[in-house]
């Protein structure tokens, strides 16, 4: 009897750390871009969609912030909205700039964005600060003129809403977590332990995934993963997303061949592991389409992996061995008012439905009816959801923010004390996973002596020894075959100060 209660109550707190009709944070999209020549700035008619009673609710909004395709924004657990970024500058409740909200991604490409907001899909996101529900984490980035016009740093700016008599400030901002050539788009997932979270950036034109590892004492680990082929093109890799239940990962990218179909699109999926922070079985997922592409979203049951070209939406099943990819809409041609409502990205709301708007200035917009249903019984609605303003781009960028402990995993606990310290860039472990043996590689070290120390998730030190540094450089070869399968931590203490990697036993 007391098993089957234990039971019952999983399954009830499943259910209510899913669900999210009802509740906040992720309630609110807004609408509105700039046109003509209206002042960015100028208090004006533009929307809002609001999906808290469970059906999208659309109405008309008057506010100064507008948005092209980069659109982060939060709301309270009752749905009032707290703050949101276009990028450029961070607005409070009021609609007006969070006090020190200004000027975020600081460069040239940032500045010719200024009167539109950025151009980057899923450009920056925000993030409740683990365990403390007064504070606040935007993750964000900006493009660059060149290489490919990607960005070349993965930022971050945190809120605290205890000042400003409630409204809030940013305390932290533009605070470079690590610098890289990176594809646009921020993906974010919650940690198996339910209070933690997972954030992936893109190695642009190669084969490498970023992992940051937010916790209650901030950016804990900055980690990479390579595959063994490119899962990005050069300048295109768009909208990475996971699944609603947090086990799967995906992202469009594609590259130009020329001719009457110019593109050729594919569509990375990978397993995830929330506990670990790992990816695993990359299929790379041919898109029969020449068309350019942008848009990624899943269902709401995470088996659903839906892709959009300007031309096109297409379903993946990714319960299936091989995946199966249905077409289940076509551009009919319409146009809103001037001009055509192609396809562009995609956005899952609290209502469960799919939105898909337009790489074009429309004032109606599409929406897949039942996203869980296989092939055209998903019942795609064509520029069917009418909107007050004109929208060009923009979804918000909304993680699933109800998602609770993974049970039954070594992570299930969100009492487990995971050691922190300063980040080193230099400091790495491989290979990752490994299974007997590691070599710890350092460069920048200051100092001719060491201590390496390595701990369990726990926080516990399993064993420590003395190295040496020759000429700012170390390399440490470390057998780990005894250790028990699962998430580990190394620490080099130098006088100069401490770093950290980590790596996963399996």
């Amino acid at each position: 009897m007391i098993k089957y209660m234990k039971r019952l109550i999983y399954i009830l707190i499943f259910f209510i750390t899913t669900s999210a009709i009802g509740q906040g944070v992720s309630n609110i999209w807004l609408l509105g871009h700039r046109t003509g020549n209206l002042d960015p700035y100028t208090i004006s008619l533009k929307g809002t969609i609001n999906y808290l009673s469970g059906n999208a609710v659309v109405t008309p909004s008057i506010r100064k912030m507008i948005f092209y395709e980069t659109q982060g924004n939060i709301s309270d657990s009752n749905g009032n909205l707290r703050m949101s970024s276009n990028g450029i500058w961070i607005a409070d409740a009021t609609g007006d700039t969070m006090m020190n909200g200004s000027d975020l991604n600081p460069n040239n490409f940032t500045n010719s964005w200024k009167p539109y907001g950025l151009v980057l899909p899923y450009g920056n996101v925000f993030i409740p600060w683990p365990g403390d529900t007064t504070k606040y984490v935007l993750f964000h980035m900006t493009g660059n003129m060149v290489p490919n016009f990607t960005a070349t740093e993965l930022f971050y700016s945190v809120i605290d809403m205890t000042l400003n008599n409630g409204l809030g400030a940013v305390t932290l901002k533009n605070q470079v977590i690590f610098q890289d050539n990176l594809s646009w788009g921020i993906g974010a997932c919650k940690h198996a332990n339910g209070r933690d979270w997972w954030i992936v950036a893109i190695k642009d034109n190669s084969n490498l995934l970023y992992t940051v590892l937010l916790t209650p004492n901030g950016i804990a680990s900055v980690t990479t993963q390579s595959f063994n082929v490119n899962i990005s093109d050069a300048g295109n890799a768009c909208q990475p997303v996971f699944s609603p239940d947090g086990k799967k990962f995906a992202f469009l990218t594609g590259h130009y061949v020329g001719g009457a179909l110019p593109w050729d699109m594919s569509q990375n999926y990978f397993d995830f592991d929330r506990c670990t922070g790992l990816f695993s079985n990359h299929q790379k997922i041919n898109v029969p389409d020449g068309y350019l592409g942008y848009g990624s979203a899943f269902s709401q049951n995470s088996q659903y992996l839906y892709v959009t070209t300007s031309e096109h939406i297409f379903q993946i099943n990714t319960d299936t061995i091989p995946f199966n990819i249905d077409t289940i809409a076509t551009y009919d041609g319409f146009t809103s008012p001037f001009t055509q409502t192609i396809f562009h990205l995609m956005y899952l709301a609290q209502d469960h439905k799919i939105y898909i708007n337009s790489g074009n200035s429309v004032v109606d917009i599409a929406y897949i009816n039942y996203p869980d249903s296989a092939g055209i019984a998903s019942d795609v609605h064509q520029h069917a959801l009418h909107l007050p303003c004109y929208l060009w781009g923009s979804v918000p960028n909304h993680p699933n923010y109800f998602l609770g402990t993974e049970t039954g995993s070594i992570c299930d606990s969100s009492t487990v004390s995971i050691p922190e310290f300063p980040i080193h860039q230099n400091l790495s472990v491989n290979p990752n996973p490994a299974t007997t043996a590691v070599t710890i590689n350092a460069a920048g070290v200051k100092g001719r002596k060491g201590i390496i120390y390595i701990y369990n998730i726990a926080g516990e030190e399993i064993g420590q020894r003395v190295v040496l540094i020759n000429g700012g450089y170390l390399t440490q070869d470390v057998f780990v075959g005894d250790l028990s399968n699962g998430i580990y931590f190394v620490k080099l203490q130098t006088d100069a100060g401490t770093a950290i990697a980590k790596f996963v036993k399996m």
